[in-house]
């Protein structure tokens, strides 16, 4: 499949204003005077408006400069930077003046790391808790290379839902995402199910690579047969000329369709729409 291939055009159902600055300033402040980087801007999610105002947002760990280099992504890819020791208590800091009661952390891939920053997510969550009891965190991890040490640090920090992309379907794999597997997506949250089923799973799809209807229904089938729970489905958007092209934009009607087969297979949490994001929505109950 070609880089060159020619994108369709932008329809209107994907279109939405980066918003205002008085929707943003109060997170942005926040963030940028301790140092923080946060998926919102360096994915350049179509959602952060809607999500600044609501004075929510998800936390990128561990700087914003990524050892892998996926396709599709907006994060830089290069040589990581050092951690900041100060980060957890910083983050909890922020989590505090926002006031929020539901946090999503993520990370950039740490292949560089002993441990792959798993250690990493359990100290940010313990500075987060020790500062603000009560709050609950959902984790966004990469794949550890599929190490269940890595995999075990984070769930004994206890995450009310741990979270692992497959991002795509198995035969595009490759293609989107050359340094993680299929196969490896689903053993890391068949792993974290087995090691504790009292924390929900979730995973996310990004549609627009070249799959069918019915391989990411297979795909879903294939996250529920080891258990996960939760499921986001969303419009991948090409970042810059650069990124893969989109070959396709699903419409919402499609989305719909995808979220009736979700339920259908027994996932209890289901976010299906083109803006749809990881961590869309992601404390509120269904």
């Amino acid at each position: 499949m070609s880089h060159r291939t020619a994108a369709p055009r932008l329809p209107d159902w994907v279109r939405r204003s980066i918003g205002t600055a008085s929707q943003v300033s109060t997170v942005e402040k926040i963030i940028k005077q301790r140092q923080l980087h946060t998926i919102c801007e360096e994915g350049r999610c179509p959602n952060r408006a809607e999500c600044y105002a609501q004075k929510t947002a998800t936390f990128l760990l561990m700087g914003p400069v990524c050892t892998r280099a996926c396709g599709f992504c907006q994060v830089t890819s290069g040589r990581a930077l050092p951690l900041d020791p100060d980060e957890p208590e910083k983050v909890a800091e922020s989590v505090a003046l926002l006031g929020l009661r539901y946090v999503v952390l993520t990370s950039v891939a740490r292949d560089d790391l002993a441990d792959q920053g798993a250690g990493w997510f359990a100290r940010t969550m313990a500075a987060i808790r020790e500062r603000n009891p009560g709050v609950a965190i959902e984790v966004l991890t990469p794949d550890f290379r599929g190490d269940e040490n890595c995999i075990a640090t984070v769930v004994a920090a206890r995450p009310v839902c741990f979270n692992h992309n497959i991002e795509t379907v198995r035969r595009l794999q490759n293609y989107a995402r050359k340094a993680a597997s299929y196969e490896r997506s689903l053993a890391v949250l068949a792993t974290v199910r087995r090691l504790d089923p009292a924390i929900a799973t979730k995973s996310g799809l990004m549609l627009g690579h070249g799959e069918t209807h019915e391989e990411v229904v297979q795909t879903l089938a294939d996250l529920r047969t080891i258990g996960c729970e939760r499921v986001t489905i969303g419009q991948y958007l090409q970042p810059s000329r650069a990124h893969l092209p989109v070959q396709r934009y699903w419409t919402p009607a499609e989305f719909a369709e995808l979220e009736a087969a979700a339920r259908e297979l027994g996932f209890a949490h289901v976010r299906s729409g083109p803006l749809v994001r990881s961590s869309y929505h992601a404390g509120e109950p269904e």
